[in-house]
């Protein structure tokens, strides 16, 4: 056989390699979340498998099939249960506000009886005071219905709901338990070189999880400690504030001061001193220091992303993914850093030399 046809066979098969990986990446795209939960899972609790398996001397199904359920127990169901409540105190807020509740024209009228210099400076821009209230209460109806809306979906989706934590656990098993053979049959496929491809996955792993894992918790443990205070201010629907401050505590820099500290200044500005004055100080003291304190013992010094990397991959999964960007989006981020880290470091290497 020629040079020339050895040539075209192997160029006609990559061709046909490479168009059976699209047709299947392109099967699998509906269960894109399914397969990306799996892989988190896999990745966050691999320690935990290695430990069943090392530490107590466990079998491979019996370890990988504990690891699963400790991730259901303490990461699914808890999300799930927390969501749940929110849609359903989303949706008692809902009904409020289209039941023609006054609260939030009440509050409009203790800022205006606050802050009059403001109220005048607002209306030479043709702002008036009612036009404020029907803008607040536009804003607060709308987001009402959002959850209201979800809450059904959510419900009445149980089924769907159901049959992909069913996949995910399932896919989960098989990548806590054949993690390893998966590594190695990906390093042998992959055409980037055995050592690169090594690195690669070394360096994905370790930052994806801790990068995960640090965003994650930290934005709970805000969330939670912002949902208690409103809790005992008595502050309404404090498990959907506590929510919305755990998905505003994955953005980095704004973080949960976007609820807590508005909340403070309307408690001061109708005459709650202390308890807006409690809020200040627990927000700056407790809420706004458990990032510092938590971010470094669960991500480290060296695997941190730069916020400025982890706010704009965070925005823009949220923007592509919706709720699944900020895994996808600092994930991408990472997978970035780490391809030009390797580069790098063989640049450097080949100029040593």
């Amino acid at each position: 056989m020629s040079h020339d046809m050895r040539l075209f066979e192997s160029r006609a098969f990559l061709l046909l390699l490479a168009g059976a990986s699209c047709l299947f990446g392109w099967l699998l795209l509906p269960f894109f979340d399914v397969i990306l939960w799996a892989v988190v899972i896999g990745v966050l609790f691999s320690p935990l498998n290695r430990a069943l398996r090392e530490g107590f001397g466990l079998g491979g199904n019996i370890s990988a099939l504990l690891t699963v359920l400790a991730s259901l127990f303490t990461i699914i169901l808890p999300l799930a249960w927390v969501l749940y409540s929110c849609a359903v105190e989303g949706v008692a807020l809902y009904e409020r506000i289209a039941a023609g509740s006054s609260s939030m024209a009440e509050a409009v009228d203790k800022l205006s009886a606050a802050f009059p210099a403001a109220v005048e400076w607002l209306e030479k821009y043709g702002y008036s005071a009612a036009q404020l209230k029907s803008w607040v209460s536009g804003i607060a109806l709308k987001a009402g219905g959002f959850l209201a809306k979800n809450a059904v979906t959510f419900t009445g989706g149980a089924a769907h709901f159901l049959t992909n934590l069913a996949l995910v656990l399932y896919i989960s098993f098989f990548f806590v338990r054949d993690g390893k053979k998966l590594r190695a049959l990906l390093i042998r496929a992959l055409p980037f070189g055995d050592h690169r491809e090594e690195l690669l996955f070394g360096k994905f792993a370790a930052v994806t999880r801790a990068t995960v894992k640090g965003s994650l918790l930290v934005a709970i443990a805000q969330g939670t400690l912002g949902g208690l205070i409103f809790w005992l201010l008595d502050i309404r629907a404090a498990l959907v504030w506590g929510v919305v401050m755990t998905l505003l505590s994955l953005i980095p820099v704004v973080g949960a001061a976007l609820v807590w500290m508005p909340t403070a200044l309307y408690l001061l500005a109708t005459g709650h001193y202390w308890q807006g004055g409690l809020l200040i100080a627990y927000g700056a003291c407790v809420i706004g220091l458990a990032d510092n304190v938590l971010r470094p013992v669960l991500v480290g010094r060296d695997t941190k992303l730069p916020d400025f990397l982890v706010l704009l991959s965070t925005l823009g999964g949220f923007t592509m993914f919706g709720m699944d960007g900020f895994v996808t989006g600092p994930m991408l981020a990472v997978l970035f850093i780490t391809v030009w880290q390797i580069f790098m470091e063989e640049c450097e290497e080949k100029r040593r030399k």
